[in-house]
């Protein structure tokens, strides 16, 4: 029963945590870290034991999942050679230059598992970056982080298990390990999309037969990413670009026929998944602070001093780490102009270039992956041998992710000081093209639906006039569409408001409707099966309208 309190106890951090947050001017993460470490205070002593294969498992799956769910893919691939060259690029640059760094600056830590840090500090969060800049950061600019971040993940945790098994073996080898580097990443990418592409094609066959009951298929997607992970690691190829794969792939396949129910309860059930899991994630680090401070001062004479030169290691560490990103960022941006200047294209972002670069370096914030991974190497080397340094590998990971939260709090809302919100004109053009398009094509289905032909049942002259009252009031319904998302601004203003009239009239109607429902209840006219299926038809009408000013 334990185990079950101190679950329920997390889970409800993890929800208090997001609502001190509204009121305390912090990242999320850090306010989540420092409830964590205010939970393992001695006076109330909560202590999680974490098993690395099993903290592994659980968390990075679903998260990577999530990721490559969320990436949108048209940006992945117009930039897909700046994404390239910070998730594949600069995760070997870091991992070579920050690996040999911290080995001259800890010597006490092996090469190979200096190496391996390094690489578990390459992967980002881009999550954190877009709560901290407040949809102020050029759209372009974002969704090279956001490609870089889904990226690596895969590829700088490739490279961690590369670099770890290394350590265990004491055996390394460039050539052998770059070709079983590739072999690893092609058959991890090849698994998680062959097996989301299965999945999809059974859920296609479950909807042809009426099996599309929602919360079933739900629980498909939700263990999706772990069969994912355990198929491509049994088969010796990467688990972790095996659920990016799968994620990537299945969102493609999410746009299935008469799914609509389905797709809403999917977005809500893996938003809450992925709150919580990196919202748990950020408490257990919480959690383990004192742990982890005990064990990198438990063979010194006194704490305090060891403690202060251990966070000027990590504060070292960092300031390395970014200067390699910025060296990295810099030299790649310039590279990156030059080409697109001979081949007549507009610059990436539109400001100078020394802001660009610093709002990448900066924005290269460490999170729940950096944090996951470090959390899973293992306590033993050997049977009976210690790794080497583990607790002070996962204090320099915990440093690093901490500096790395406040650096970009402090730096990144100065650099945007004087940039207007994120507005991109681009997707909202192409917005508007789509609903008057959609629209257009509903009209003039209806403009051809001929009433009473021989398909249809014969409709006698009431029923016609009904029909044809009805097709009207759609087709009104539609221009309304077109008007709304009509170029003239004048047009657009008397439309907005005819809109935001309707839609308070249409609430108001709702509320009564629902009210009248609960009187129906209360007076048990009608039933609970009854209660909870009107209601939800009035629930998801109301989500329909939208915000209503």
């Amino acid at each position: 029963m334990q185990t079950a309190y101190t679950v329920l106890i997390l889970l409800m951090l993890v929800g208090v945590s997001r609502l001190l947050w509204r009121v305390i001017p912090l990242p999320l993460p850090l306010v989540q870290i420092a409830a964590g470490a205010l939970l393992a205070w001695p006076t109330l002593g909560l202590h999680v034991a974490l098993d690395p294969e099993l903290f592994l498992f659980l968390f990075l799956p679903p998260l990577l999942f999530s990721d490559g769910w969320r990436m949108p893919k048209r940006e992945l691939w117009r930039l897909r050679g700046p994404i390239l060259t910070l998730a594949v690029g600069l995760v070997l640059f870091t991992v070579v230059g920050a690996g040999y760094f911290i080995h001259w600056l800890l010597p006490a830590i092996p090469l190979p598992v200096a190496f391996a840090l390094a690489a578990v500090l390459s992967p980002t969060d881009a999550v954190a970056v877009s709560a901290i800049a407040q949809n102020r950061l050029p759209t372009p600019l974002m969704h090279m982080l956001q490609g870089e971040a889904l990226m690596n993940d895969a590829s700088g945790l490739v490279t961690f298990k590369f670099a770890l098994a290394a350590a265990v073996t004491g055996a390394f080898s460039l050539a052998n390990a770059s070709l079983t580097f590739v072999l690893v990443a092609v058959g991890g990418l090849a698994v998680g999309v062959a097996l989301s592409w299965l999945v999809g094609r059974l859920r296609v066959w479950m909807i042809a037969r009426g099996w599309d009951d929602p919360a079933t298929h739900v629980v498909f997607m939700l263990l999706l990413p772990f069969a994912a992970y355990v198929l491509a690691e049994r088969l010796g190829v990467s688990g972790i670009l095996s659920a990016v794969a799968a994620g990537m792939m299945q969102s493609w396949l999410d746009l299935l026929p008469r799914q609509t129910s389905t797709r809403l309860l999917n977005r809500s059930v893996w938003s809450l998944l992925e709150f919580a899991f990196n919202g748990l994630i950020f408490l257990l680090l919480g959690l383990q602070l004192p742990d982890i401070v005990k064990a990198v001062a438990s063979h010194e004479t006194s704490l305090w001093p060891t403690l202060l030169y251990r966070c000027l290691e990590v504060l070292a560490i960092f300031l390395a780490l970014l200067a390699l990103r910025f060296v990295w960022v810099h030299s790649i941006w310039r590279l990156s102009e030059l080409l697109r200047h001979w081949r007549g294209k507009d610059p990436l972002s539109g400001m100078a270039k020394g802001r660009s670069c610093w709002l990448l370096t900066v924005g290269g914030v460490r999170g729940a992956v950096t944090l996951a991974g470090v959390m899973s190497v293992p306590l033993l080397i050997a049977p009976g041998v210690d790794f080497p340094e583990r607790d002070l590998l996962i204090f320099i990971a915990a440093g690093v992710i901490l500096l790395s939260l406040v650096t970009a709090s402090v730096v990144l809302p100065l650099l945007l000081r004087d940039l207007p919100k994120s507005q991109d004109d681009k997707h909202r053009s192409e917005v508007r093209e789509a609903w008057k398009k959609t629209a257009e094509a509903a009209i003039h289905v209806l403009e051809a639906e001929e009433l009473g032909t021989q398909q249809d049942v014969a409709l006698d002259a009431t029923q016609a006039a009904l029909a044809t009252e009805l097709k009207a009031q759609l087709m009104a319904e539609y221009r309304h569409q077109l008007e709304v998302f009509n170029d003239s601004a004048e047009a657009q203003a008397l439309a907005f408001q005819m809109d935001q009239l309707d839609r308070r009239l249409r609430l108001k109607a709702l509320r009564a409707q629902r009210l009248e429902l609960y009187r129906l209840s209360r007076q048990h006219q009608i039933g609970d099966d009854v209660l909870r299926e009107v209601l939800a038809e009035l629930d998801l009408s109301e989500a329909n309208l939208g915000s209503v000013k």
